[in-house]
């Protein structure tokens, strides 16, 4: 990415010096670039920099306003053709229902905050991308120690196990690849597609989903039984 067009990341967290930490990393990147910062989510919501930054690092456990509310104001009537940001929520728990929470509110998944540097730097540009791996290891660490509740709080006749059923068989197969977490070039090898054939099924998939992003169609696979820890 030219260094005249930085992906744009703001910060929300109640401590200034996990700010300033996050700060620095990402300023020292030549395609990243902080363009807004709050204290809390009452901050967050108010901040217009905020809402049109690209990728937001939210700390799930605030005081006033947590992760998850902040994050269902800012995607509120947000959709796959006007997105707004992606947001990766931070906890310092590693199965932490808070951060699911904040995955079903519409995070594109969650980082611990002693995440080794580059891994934070990875998922930032991986999150932006939109089209990439569908999370990191932590957010499907996550998943597979929740899915019991979450198969069990789904109805048989649930929008989600609907929405499943309508898929075709061969978008069900690239479904299915998605929620194990397979990029498009490694769907497309798989299944002998091309990359735009796969991109094609995918945008598909999240319309009939009513998914925002992959990570919330892979919620949706673990909800309806496709994908078992």
């Amino acid at each position: 990415m030219p260094k005249d067009n930085p992906i744009r990341v703001a910060l929300v967290d109640d401590q200034l010096l996990v700010r300033s930490g996050f700060r620095m990393l990402i300023n020292s990147q030549a395609d990243l670039e902080v363009v807004a910062e709050a204290s809390n989510g009452r901050e967050a919501i108010s901040s217009l920099a905020l809402a049109s930054s690209d990728v937001i690092l939210m700390d799930v456990r605030m005081p006033e306003m947590n992760g998850i509310e902040t994050t269902e104001h800012l995607l509120a009537g947000k959709t796959k053709d006007v997105p707004g940001p992606k947001i990766i929520v931070l906890t310092t728990f590693d199965l932490d229902e808070y951060a699911l929470s904040a995955i079903r509110a519409g995070a594109s998944g969650f980082l611990l905050k002693d995440t080794p540097p580059e891994e934070l730097l990875d998922s930032i540009r991986t999150v932006h991308r939109g089209d990439a791996v569908i999370a990191p290891s932590t957010t499907r660490r996550l998943l597979d120690h929740v899915a019991p509740m979450l198969r069990s709080t789904t109805l048989p006749d649930s929008a989600h196990v609907k929405a499943v059923e309508s898929l075709t068989r061969r978008e069900h197969e690239v479904f299915s690849l998605i929620a194990n977490g397979r990029s498009n070039p490694e769907i497309a090898t798989a299944l002998f597609l091309s990359e735009a054939t796969v991109k094609t099924h995918v945008g598909h998939i999240l319309a009939k989903l009513s998914a925002r992003d992959r990570v919330q169609a892979v919620v949706i696979a673990y909800e309806t039984g496709i994908v078992t820890p």
